[in-house]
């Protein structure tokens, strides 16, 4: 037996025909669609990035011990499980973020791996001097000038990341095809932002080529742009797919040519979605995690069974896919392994999990039953108490700091740790969810999640299974102070959040004004933030509206160049608010 995983980043299952959608060029896609199972009910876990990928590994939740960060000593292994079985696990990746800090440890436990450089803003190519940045509206921040550099040695396709990574695991399948008991993962960092390919993908979508300035790296905030640039951002991720689409359609071709149907698995998965304007939103992690971002596409595969062209509508998550590839080769679950084998839910001879668990490190901790999704927002404004549980102190790009780590202390173990002791450090979250509320949405009934719901009993029945699951991944007990949530006894009607937050839910899903509603000369809009703020009536102005202005630390780590930027990156602030503003500054002297 073989096995071959495809792991996209950041797909949108609704840009996938498959899932319905409509004007999208990928034939691809629906091809893998006829020879595989599709599952309906497929949900991310830990988010975003590394910690999904961690869930590849051990088969289990992080998120609630942990933010981005490397496998632990403690962590159990797919791939490398694997090799001590004698399977030989190989690795094909353009994904940058595991030759960062807080991606340490993840590819030596294959066999072996190729790793390929040029995503985004990793730093591949060595530029002193200036260059040319053509005139964009992207968010990348210090990481735009690095990716920049990298797309100018990528101006064929054939040198695009992309491309070289389902080469080097195309030239696997070609080497190895004829051998046995291997796994082969190809992963790639599309379509993640940057969304950048080449005009021959946006002429497939009926798209003209790209003119004007370049958006297809937008920053994790309300939508602001102008009708027009927003559909060009997403014409940028629909060309990209596309391209994905290509690059699948290569893997496939190889399973024809050699005749690998017959006795290798394949599992093609992304590790999250990506907002795309929808709920009023760009990206994902900084907002409350709907259903385009974690409600993922998920095609299986599977010789023993012969299923194609079938669909399963069992809920399932990341965390299974790992002991499904344990299963196909015969090597048992580890007993803190909470992923269970695919096999039960193709087949539909019953349901793994009662119910599912997601969220981000700091953030709303979430739970679907495959109809009800239940956000939990954190039960005071401060998100405390939060801390981070770890025996490998890294950040995304960073080490944890002197600072952070003179607080440390340690921690007795964890159920899943194998008796061994953590340290436990004060944790911080990217955004933190309280202005947002807790969050209860009937899918079947509101599939676009349009009508938060404010249903006293479904959210104590849904609050309760959120508990169930917090408490069979041992989450700290700290997790559940934060929430406001029992760590022992039942959950009462005292303990629910919705009525009470109410206001706050109505304004964190409020949206916020576009370029489209304003005068092309808007002061919010097209004058330089920094600027303003060195102008003292302007800046209390600004500080009166955006408190968070007054905090340099967060302007520079916010990447806003305008006020319209920062306000978006704000919830809670309005349309009215924004206009509002704009008067007031036109009323200044200092303007014109």
């Amino acid at each position: 037996m073989k096995a071959v995983i495809v792991l996209f980043d950041s797909l949108n299952r609704k840009y996938l025909p498959p899932y319905g959608a409509d004007g999208v060029h990928a034939p691809h896609f629906e091809r893998l669609a006829r020879r595989s199972v599709v599952f309906d009910n497929c949900y991310a876990g830990s988010m975003p990035c590394m910690p999904a990928r961690r869930e590849l590994h051990t088969g289990r939740y992080n998120f609630l011990h942990r933010s981005w960060g490397p496998l632990e000593p403690f962590d159990d292994s797919v791939p490398e499980m694997l090799g001590r079985n004698d399977v030989y696990c190989h690795l094909a990746t353009d994904h940058h973020h595991y030759w960062e800090d807080g991606g340490a440890s993840y590819v030596n436990r294959f066999a072996s791996y190729e790793l390929v450089r040029g995503q985004a803003g990793d730093p591949w190519k060595g530029h002193v001097g200036d260059i040319e940045v053509p005139d964009n509206l992207n968010g990348g921040g210090s990481h735009t000038r690095q990716d920049w550099i990298n797309r100018s040695y990528m101006s064929d396709e054939a040198d695009h990341s992309q491309t070289r990574t389902f080469d080097a695991g195309l030239q696997f399948l070609h080497v190895n095809h004829d051998a046995d008991r291997w796994m082969l993962q190809i992963e790639c960092f599309d379509p993640h932002e940057p969304f950048f390919t080449y005009d021959d993908y946006r002429a497939l979508n009926g798209e003209p080529a790209q003119s004007g300035p370049i958006f297809d790296w937008p920053s994790y905030r309300r939508v602001i742009e102008s009708r027009s640039e927003a559909d060009a951002a997403r014409q940028n991720y629909t060309a990209l797919l596309s391209m994905c689409d290509r690059s699948l359609g290569r893997v496939l071709d190889a399973f024809d040519e050699y005749g690998m149907w017959d006795d290798t698995m394949l599992i093609v998965c992304t590790d999250h979605g990506f907002l795309l304007g929808e709920q009023g939103w760009w990206g994902k992690l900084v907002q409350p995690w709907y259903d385009e971002n974690i409600h993922t596409p998920l095609f299986v595969w599977d010789p023993r069974m012969g299923l194609a062209g079938t669909r399963s509508t069992e809920l399932v998550q990341t965390i299974d896919i790992g002991p499904t590839l344990l299963d196909v080769f015969g090597v048992d679950r580890t007993a803190d392994m909470q992923g269970r084998p695919l096999r039960q839910a193709m087949s539909g001879s019953g349901s793994i999990r009662e119910g599912a668990l997601f969220g981000s490190f700091g953030g709303h901790v979430n739970v679907t039953d495959g109809r009800y999704v239940y956000m939990r927002d954190c039960a005071s404004p401060d998100n405390t108490p939060l801390f981070e549980f770890t025996l490998m102190p890294t950040h995304m790009d960073s080490r944890f700091t002197p600072r952070e780590l003179a607080e440390a202390e340690l921690a007795p173990p964890f159920a899943f740790t194998k008796g061994v002791p953590t340290l436990k450090v004060p944790g911080w979250a990217v955004r933190s969810p309280y202005p947002y509320g807790s969050l209860l949405f009937d899918l079947k009934r509101d599939p676009q999640q349009k009508a938060p719901l404010r249903d006293d009993e479904r959210e104590l029945e849904m609050a309760q299974l959120l508990v169930d699951l917090m408490r069979e991944t041992d989450a700290p007990e700290e997790q559940f102070a934060r929430l406001g949530l029992p760590a022992v006894g039942p959950v009462t009607r005292a303990h629910l959040l919705i009525g009470a937050q109410w206001d706050l839910i109505e304004a964190g899903r409020a949206g916020i004004v576009t370029k489209d509603d304003l005068a092309p000369d808007a002061i919010v809009a097209t004058t330089s933030l920094r600027n303003l703020l060195e102008i003292p009536d302007a800046r209390d102005q600004l500080i009166a509206l955006i408190p968070q202005l007054g905090n340099a630390n967060f302007v520079a780590r916010s990447r806003v160049s305008t006020v319209l930027q920062a306000a978006a990156a704000v919830p809670g602030i309005t349309t009215e608010d924004v206009v509002g503003l704009e008067r007031r500054l036109q009323e200044l002297s200092f303007i014109g």
